[in-house]
């Protein structure tokens, strides 16, 4: 990585991590494709875990955190949605992690990713875990990023066998989904010059 350049890290699932792919067909190398096409002075990193939830996203955020981080990506709930867990404590787990950025990097931009809930658990849950997005970001002054797989979910040729993974051409479109809020965000930084956080 060159002097000059701000990371971007992306903590996520199965879905971030890019299962069932070769590594540069995931979304995050297909945004550092998008960073490097438009000039922009990032790096991403690609910090997916498959099977992770967001408790144990919390668990490892502070050994991500060991490096500095211009702009944090933040997906998880997948796999909280996929068990059926407390909405609760996902939202305050989610809001933990947020917190942990803030504390290691206030000037680090913090962006959320919107995920749902799979619509056979029932309206209500499926609402409550849609909500709990918007009001965290809302809370933590973290911008709020598009569903990761808008335009993808459920739909059996933009996914793997497993119906719930994108396939290649699956991952292009969430790239291009992600890319539409964080591509702001990216110009926003470089603008004023807050692109590589100086290590404390």
């Amino acid at each position: 990585m060159s002097v000059g350049r701000g990371t971007v890290l992306i903590v996520g699932t199965s879905l971030t991590a890019g299962l069932g792919l070769d590594p540069d067909q995931a979304y995050p190398a297909l945004l550092q494709q998008k960073v490097d096409s438009a000039g922009l002075p990032y790096h991403v990193v690609n910090a997916g875990l498959s099977g992770e939830t967001s408790a144990g996203a919390l668990r490892r955020v502070s050994w991500l955190l060991r490096q500095p981080v211009a702009v944090f990506v933040l997906e998880t709930g997948a796999n909280d949605g996929l068990r059926g867990l407390d909405v609760d404590s996902t939202k305050a787990h989610i809001a933990a992690i947020l917190d942990s950025v803030r504390h290691a990097d206030p000037q680090a931009a913090i962006c959320l990713v919107q995920m749902e809930a799979p619509p056979n658990l029932g309206p209500r849950y499926t609402r409550a875990f849609h909500d709990l997005y918007p009001a965290v970001a809302h809370a933590q002054g973290a911008t709020l990023l598009p569903f990761l797989l808008r335009g993808v979910a459920g739909e059996l040729g933009l996914n793997q066998g497993d119906g719930m993974h994108p396939n290649v051409t699956g991952e292009r479109i969430v790239a291009a989904t992600v890319w539409s809020g964080l591509e702001p965000v990216l110009r926003g930084r470089a603008a004023k010059g807050a692109t590589a956080t100086p290590a404390s």
